[in-house]
């Protein structure tokens, strides 16, 4: 086969690779061109190097391109992926930073929550600057995969505003089912059958089967309970799952912030998380991990560089959705996934025009919805607390309404259940002008923000949240690579 891929941030190198290695698994496809875009020169050379040895070392027809130029990277493109960052660690930064002093404590802040909505609110016009450059240089009828967070805002403003099949992907889903098939004792995930269904980082496991025989909450409860690790980590997750009768997808940390419970007491957040690891509840983590991976990477590159000459290894093929995707589509091998769409009448108990993540078939027809599911009334309610604020934060992004955009901030669960309004006002405005650059639907409202601010009376602290730990140097990273090697 021959056709054309186009990556854009293909300067997540990790992400980058990962997909390339997992496409090139399918032997259809080993004739490709991938054409890898980023606003990081740097990056870009060093993930070209990457996957040009890994062509070499498999002896691969595979064609690889990069180019800081989007539109040419785009020209002829069958599919496009996306996986940006748009503002990069600096923005991210003070999406934890900011909410911080009006005592909000997010652990990832990427999804909604103050620091979910501003990411939004960067990435929507870029991804609608995609789109145009989809609609007028790809193939005719290119599809859209959407990586990046905030993925149910960016898909639907790809979906409603930039008018391009998209389809978002995550791999929330796969992990909770491998977590459930563990503790449950399969011996693989495949023993396990389940119907997950909800939006982007809210999917829950409404109907549960290992190798045919239906598992039920207390069965489920009493599985986790008993589990020496997910006990620890997933206490909140699990208390979710005794209350609602289902088990979320999300990990601990990341469900935290989208319920308006667990996280709005500083003394009480230290009871619901773990600190083992960032995903299970530290302030600020997935910042903190994101930064040291950025910067061991920057340190061990060479040693990435040599790894990529290994072959292929198709048993080694990842559970991430685009590889399969694309396989079902150009091959007609049907692939069973979660993906996010419009809902349409996939999931009744939720609004039409929300994105929904739920059960699909792929096949050379398309992506094919299994429609008429209906949500447990708790999660159907969860899930549109945070559709309301989604929606909002959309249309805020499309039209620069910086009003509607504090009252999508102000109508956040988390955010609702810690701050006032004044203060919501005058944070929004703080983040605004802060990511100035990032926004530009907002330079109208930029000089009445810092009028604002300069005669504001709302106190703030300076606070480094219940449970942050420190970015830790590369020869910390190294020793304590070295002593879990040792111990391995």
């Amino acid at each position: 086969m021959s056709f054309k891929i186009a990556i854009i941030g293909a300067g997540s190198v990790g992400f980058t690779k990962k997909l390339f290695t997992d496409i090139l698994c399918v032997p259809e496809f080993k004739g490709i061109e991938f054409a890898l875009t980023d606003v990081s020169e740097h990056n870009l050379q060093m993930i070209k190097a990457i996957l040009d040895r890994i062509v070499e070392a498999n002896k691969l027809p595979t064609k690889v391109t990069a180019t800081t130029d989007r539109r040419k990277a785009l020209e002829g493109a069958r599919y496009v992926i996306s996986c940006v960052r748009v503002g990069g660690l600096e923005a991210y930064a003070d999406d934890i930073r900011i909410p911080l002093k009006y005592g909000i404590d997010q652990c990832v802040g990427d999804t909604i929550c103050a620091g979910g909505i501003l990411y939004g609110q960067r990435n929507i016009p870029v991804i609608l600057d995609f789109c145009k450059d989809i609609r007028e240089v790809a193939e005719t009828d290119a599809k859209f995969l959407n990586y990046a967070n905030p993925m149910a805002m960016n898909t639907w403003a790809a979906i409603e505003y930039g008018k391009v099949d998209t389809v978002g992907l995550c791999h929330g889903v796969q992990h909770g089912a491998e977590q459930i098939a563990e503790v449950l004792g399969a011996k693989s995930p495949r023993e396990l059958d389940y119907v997950c269904s909800g939006i982007n980082h809210q999917t829950w496991f409404i109907e549960l089967r290992l190798n045919g025989r239906e598992i039920g909450k207390d069965e489920l409860v009493a599985a986790f309970e008993a589990h020496p690790v997910y006990s620890r980590q997933e206490k909140l997750r699990i208390d979710v799952l005794k209350r609602f009768g289902v088990y979320s997808t999300e990990s601990n940390g990341h469900l935290s912030e989208y319920l308006p419970w667990y996280r709005k007491r500083p003394d009480e957040i230290t009871r619901w998380i773990d600190m083992s690891d960032w995903i299970h509840g530290e302030t600020g983590g997935y910042l903190r991990y994101s930064t040291e991976t950025r910067n061991w990477f920057e340190t061990e590159y060479p040693q990435f560089l040599e790894a990529a000459s290994k072959p292929i290894d198709p048993s080694k093929r990842s559970n991430e959705h685009a590889s399969h995707i694309l396989e079902a589509l150009e091959t007609n091998r049907v692939y069973r996934g979660h993906f996010n769409v419009k809902n349409d009448g996939v999931i009744t108990n939720l609004p039409q025009d929300a994105i929904i993540e739920s059960p699909g078939f792929v096949d050379r027809f398309g992506i094919n919805m299994a429609a008429g599911i209906t949500l447990p009334e708790a999660c159907a309610a969860t899930c549109m607390s945070s559709i309301n604020v989604q929606r909002m934060s959309v249309h805020a992004a499309i039209s620069g309404d910086i009003d509607l955009l504090k009252l999508a901030v102000l109508h956040d669960p988390l955010v609702g259940a810690v701050s006032t309004p004044e203060e919501v006002w005058q944070m929004v405005d703080e983040m605004v002008v802060a990511q100035a650059a990032w926004l530009p639907q907002y330079a109208h409202a930029v000089p009445a923000a810092k009028e604002r601010l300069s005669k504001s009376r709302v106190k703030t602290r300076e606070w480094a949240g219940a449970a942050r730990r420190s970015v830790r140097s590369i020869e910390e990273l190294r020793a304590e690579k070295a002593a879990l090697k040792q111990a391995g």
